[in-house]
C-alpha cells in the first residue's frame, strides 16, 4: 500500500484519505500521483456544500478500494496551496495523476457524478486500448476546426466504449460545431444513466441553452447602439450578452453580465448572475474566461 505523506490517514479510510497541508502537498499529491491518481478536495469547515461533497467523496474514493487516493485541505489552514491552485470557491476538487493536474470540478456535485469522476481517473490510469490518445485527438481536431472528423473519431471511442463521457461530450460539442445543435440536444437526451450528469455532459448542456439564447438575441449591433444610448436599459445588456456568446466573443459576453450585475445585481430575479454561471458551466473550469469572471463576480459579491 502506497503511504501517502507522514500525515495520518482519516478513521476508517483504510489509509485512502488523509488530511494535507501546504508543507506536505508536493509529497502527498504531485509525488504520490506517480503511482496512483490523487483526488484533492479544497475544503473550509464553514462551507456548507463542503459537508456534503466531503464525506461522498470520502466514500466513493474508499470504494475504489485503493485505486484512488484523496488529500483534503483546509483552505483556511493552508491558504499558500490554494492560492498557487487559483482555487477562486469551495469546495473545489482537482485531480492528479503523473505529478499533474488531469481533471477537477467545482460545487457539489451528485453522487452519480463523483462515481463518474473516480472511474474516469481509474480507467485513465490504466489500459484504455487507447482511447485516451484517440479523444485527444478528436479534441484537437475539434479545436483546428475540423468538426466533422472529430465526430467521426468520438463515435468510435463510444463503438468501443458506450459511457465514455468525454467522447460523448465531444461529440455533442461536434455536433454544436457544425451547427446541428437538434442532434447534439438529442444525443445527451440519450446518454446513458451513469454519464448523464458527468460535467462533460452537464458543460454541453449548458452550451445548447446559451446557443438557443443567442438564436432568439437579435443582432449585436442594434443591441449595442441601444446599450449605447442607455446604459440602464439590462435587458437590451443581457440580450447583447447573448448574441456576443453566440457570436464567439464569450468574454465580452461575461464582461456585459458583469456590469448588470454591478449596477443591479438583483435584476430580473438575479439573471446575470445565473447567466454567468450558465457560461461558466459551459467552459473548462481552468479557462482564462472563467477564472477572470469568477474573481471579478466575487469580488462584486463581497465588496
Amino acid at each position: 500500500m502506497i503511504e501517502l505523506g507522514t500525515g495520518a490517514a482519516n478513521k476508517g479510510s483504510q489509509g485512502y484519505v488523509k488530511d494535507g497541508s501546504d508543507a506536505t502537498f508536493v509529497q502527498d499529491v504531485i509525488e504520490a500521483s506517480n503511482e496512483v491518481p490523487v483526488i484533492v478536495d479544497f475544503w473550509a469547515p464553514w462551507c456548507g456544500p463542503c459537508k456534503t461533497l466531503g464525506p461522498a467523496l470520502e466514500q466513493a474514493v474508499n470504494a475504489a478500494g485503493g485505486k484512488v487516493r484523496m488529500v483534503k485541505i483546509n483552505v483556511d489552514e493552508n491558504p499558500q496551496i490554494a492560492a498557487q491552485a487559483r482555487v477562486q470557491s469551495i469546495p473545489t476538487v482537482y485531480a492528479f495523476s503523473g505529478g499533474k493536474p488531469v481533471d477537477g470540478f467545482q460545487g457539489a456535485v451528485p453522487p452519480a457524478e463523483i462515481k463518474a469522476f473516480i472511474d474516469r481517473l481509474v480507467s485513465g490510469a490504466g489500459d484504455d486500448g487507447g482511447l485516451g490518445a484517440a479523444a485527444e485527438e478528436a479534441e484537437a481536431m475539434l479545436g483546428q476546426g475540423d468538426a466533422a472528423g472529430a465526430a467521426e473519431v468520438f463515435a468510435a471511442i463510444l463503438g468501443e466504449d458506450p459511457a465514455n463521457a468525454a467522447a460523448y461530450g465531444g461529440l455533442a460539442r461536434a455536433h454544436l460545431a457544425l451547427g446541428n445543435v437538434d442532434q447534439a440536444e438529442a444525443l445527451l437526451a440519450n446518454a446513458p444513466a451513469e454519464i448523464a450528469q458527468a460535467k462533460e455532459i452537464e458543460a454541453v448542456r449548458a452550451q445548447i441553452a446559451l446557443t438557443r439564447q443567442a438564436e432568439k438575441a437579435g443582432p449585436a449591433d442594434e443591441l449595442r447602439a441601444r446599450v449605447e444610448a442607455d446604459p440602464a436599459d439590462h435587458q437590451a445588456r443581457f440580450d447583447l450578452a447573448q448574441a456576443l456568446y453566440g457570436a464567439g466573443e464569450t468574454e465580452a459576453a461575461v464582461d456585459e453580465l458583469l456590469e448588470i450585475f454591478r449596477r443591479d445585481r438583483e435584476w430580473n430575479d438575479g439573471a446575470a448572475k445565473a447567466q454567468l454561471f450558465t457560461i461558466f458551466d459551459a467552459l473548462d473550469a481552468k479557462d482564462p474566461v472563467v477564472l477572470k469572471g469568477r474573481r471579478k463576480l466575487s469580488s462584486m459579491i463581497f465588496a
